[in-house]
């Protein structure tokens, strides 16, 4: 937590404090404790960090959260809840008599409760030592996601089945009963699967046709024959919260000179993308290098073609640092980052591959095990 030690020196701070369930990653990554209820984080200069929970969940916190743990009781609560009725403030009286002076809090910090703290000290918004610490993925991070990787691809893997068991029939795929196979079944195996793996999926895209031209339309109906289908797949694992993301482009039947042409451009920038990738190097210069490679095959940025970031970091959320866009910084060793060019075109399709990996000292370690597949 040096980061966080910096940021409060440099403030003249003496706590940094997040406040929120697991369901926020700042409350995750600093606690590790999985509650449904509201906590308190708050560390101090040079000290651990300090978590504050209903006295019920003392025991489980102990053991789940690597903090100094504290009962809402003994951190004061309900003795300033007698004068003091309204939650928000008394929590706001608690945190600022645990800090015992200014404090700084996360950017995701909730506004209300920011103003009440305000009115016992000095309270700054502190913008980049947890999303730095965060962007840096230790062993144990990365071996978590890992796992939900292979959960992902064995989703992956039941979905593709489904697809390939169908057969066009005119514009769409049926099933070996003649029924239509819908974005709706597949994405409901994917789901299914992913549960079997204590990983939850939430608007996994399965498009297909003209709805691939969209970038992030989850689909819907039946599937398309002959077309592109964009099967994009970023489960989170319940009990560690840690996400994947891979997105696959296949097409079951013959796919258009267009779409073709188009995967196989996607398919040699995501290539020119991984040999740019080690540590040091910029994000930004890696995305402009696979617009520039767009360019000399014909393709644009805007409003069609290439038209979203060229990757993302992955953790406790789905998107965080670092960014490979125009804004995007030096890369580290120790991220864990995806890499998905795209292009989109209305009335033709759209065309997207993402695989996720580690950014090291020298080069890119994919994290995705799931091969290529295009024609099924």
């Amino acid at each position: 937590m040096d980061a966080i030690d910096e940021a409060m020196h440099q403030a003249g701070a003496l706590a940094y404090v997040a406040y929120g369930t697991s369901s926020d990653a700042t409350i995750r990554y600093l606690t590790s404790f999985r509650t449904s209820d509201p906590v308190i984080y708050l560390k101090r200069y040079n000290e651990k960090g300090i978590i504050v929970v209903p006295a019920m969940e003392i025991t489980r916190a102990a053991v789940e959260s690597p903090c100094t743990v504290m009962s809402r009781a003994d951190a004061g609560f309900f003795e300033v809840l007698k004068k003091e009725p309204d939650i928000s403030k008394a929590t706001a009286r608690v945190i600022a008599d645990l800090a015992g002076g200014d404090i700084i809090v996360p950017s995701d910090f909730p506004f209300g409760l920011a103003k009440d703290i305000s009115s016992f000290g000095n309270i700054t918004i502190e913008k980049n030592a947890l999303s730095s610490l965060r962007a840096i993925k230790t062993e144990r991070e990365i071996g978590m996601m890992q796992k939900t990787q292979a959960a992902a691809e064995d989703a992956l893997t039941a979905a593709l089945a489904m697809i390939r068991r169908s057969r066009p029939s005119g514009d769409h795929l049926v099933t070996p009963e003649g029924s239509p196979l819908t974005s709706e079944q597949v994405r409901y195996a994917i789901h299914a699967k992913l549960l079997e793996h204590g990983c939850r999926g939430v608007d996994t895209i399965v498009a297909s046709g003209d709805e691939t031209s969209e970038v992030h339309l989850r689909g819907s109906g039946p599937i398309a024959a002959d077309a592109p289908i964009i099967l994009d797949i970023f489960p989170q694992d319940e009990e560690t919260g840690y996400f994947a993301d891979m997105t696959r482009t296949v097409v079951r039947g013959e796919p258009s000179p267009e779409i073709r042409e188009m995967y196989e451009s996607v398919s040699d920038a995501q290539a020119l993308a991984f040999s740019l990738i080690r540590a040091g190097a910029d994000g930004s210069s890696i995305y402009q290098a696979v617009v520039s490679f767009f360019s000399d095959c014909g393709y644009g940025t805007e409003p069609h073609g290439f038209v979203h970031s060229l990757g993302h970091g992955v953790g406790l959320d789905i998107h965080e640092a670092p960014s490979l866009n125009l804004r995007g910084s030096p890369l580290a060793a120790g991220n864990v980052i995806t890499i998905e060019p795209g292009l989109y075109y209305p009335g033709i399709g759209g065309v997207r591959i993402e695989d996720m990996g580690l950014v090291t000292g020298g080069g890119f370690s994919r994290i995705t095990r799931f091969p290529e597949v295009f024609c099924l």
